[in-house]
């Protein structure tokens, strides 16, 4: 029997944790400011479809052995690392880019893999996904209890990514992007520096 309170706490706790500012929220943000709400919620779907990945290792049971895998889990972090840092420098040559913003991909769905990357390059979503679970799951529950709270947060997540595409790509967020873009591209390339430098440094530390 699924406990609809629990499920309902999970998928509280991990909107939670999924709105929070973050690298992954804040270059959806920059991308409907800049971009517009299509490319957004494109990305913002690769974004969520990054989450899945995570969500199904953390409910299969794999997160906890990713986590106790200190050389895996090493390696996996040194590449999102990686991966931000050369975000970071992209963000980066925009903010120093004195004319307009770089125009956007023809092919849309490139936002969506660009998404997809995003949220698979941070191993620590596993955490949060573990940590989501565990509010509205106990020892006891079947696969069916797993399945619907994995179920709810997928939703939850696509919810947040989704919210984010909306309200930064309305017409005065987009406006207010034009005027302060070299700022704002600027912010996003040290956040993306910082998460860098910070997952990386986080894998040689037990």
């Amino acid at each position: 029997m699924i406990d609809l309170t629990s499920l309902a706490l999970t998928a509280l706790a991990f909107f939670v944790v999924a709105v929070s500012p973050g690298p992954a929220n804040v270059s959806n943000a920059a991308i409907a400011m800049s971009f517009g709400r299509k490319s957004s919620l494109i990305y913002g779907a690769g974004l969520s479809t990054g989450l899945i990945f995570w969500g199904l290792v953390a409910a299969s049971g794999m997160g906890a052995v990713l986590q106790s895998s200190f050389y895996v889990l090493m390696v996996l972090k040194v590449l999102g690392g990686a991966y931000l840092l050369w975000l970071a420098w992209q963000s980066g040559k925009s903010a120093a880019r004195a004319g307009k913003a770089e125009v956007a991909m023809t092919n849309q769905g490139r936002w969506f893999w660009r998404g997809v990357v995003l949220n698979l390059s941070n191993p620590k979503s596993v955490i949060a996904w573990m940590a989501a679970l565990s509010v509205g799951l106990g020892p006891e529950d079947g696969f069916a209890s797993v399945v619907a709270a994995t179920s709810v947060c997928i939703l939850a997540g696509f919810a947040n990514n989704a919210l984010y595409s909306l309200l930064f790509s309305v017409g005065g967020m987009m406006t207010a992007y034009r005027k302060c873009r070299r700022w704002i591209d600027g912010f996003v390339a040290g956040l993306f520096a910082v998460a860098g430098l910070g997952l990386i440094k986080s894998a040689f530390s037990r």
